[in-house]
């Protein structure tokens, strides 16, 4: 089944996790949506700086970011229904883990990537 994932943190570079995800996620068949408010494009999909920018449902979403930004974010992912949290790591925390359950959201914390299937060392 192919999902729309949002990869919160995405990056032009290419070193950085962010942006490995992204091509992990779209060697997999899925659709990739970067967000990053600081970047126009990444890996040549056009940028959001939210979640809440993109039309259209997104069915999983992917944290590449500081737990202090990414709580900040959480209100956005629940306004945006998205049902699949992923916390990789350094993006967790339990103050981010608690405020997202308590809007709703059961977050998984592990590495996405290995998650899809996908070895963070090919990318």
């Amino acid at each position: 089944m192919v999902k729309t994932v949002a990869i919160v943190g995405a990056s032009s570079d290419r070193r950085k996790f962010g942006n490995k995800a992204l091509r992990a996620f779209r060697h997999q068949g899925h659709r990739v949506v970067p967000i990053n408010p600081n970047e126009r494009e990444v890996e040549g999909e056009p940028c959001h700086a939210s979640v809440l920018d993109v039309p259209g449902p997104i069915d999983m979403v992917s944290f590449y970011v500081p737990p202090d930004i990414g709580v900040t974010l959480l209100e956005g992912v629940a306004r945006k229904q998205i049902r699949e949290l992923w916390l990789n790591p350094g993006a967790e925390s339990p103050e981010l883990i608690a405020r997202a359950r308590t809007l709703g959201l059961e977050p998984t914390v592990a590495c996405s990537i290995i998650g899809v299937g996908e070895d963070p060392g090919a990318y």
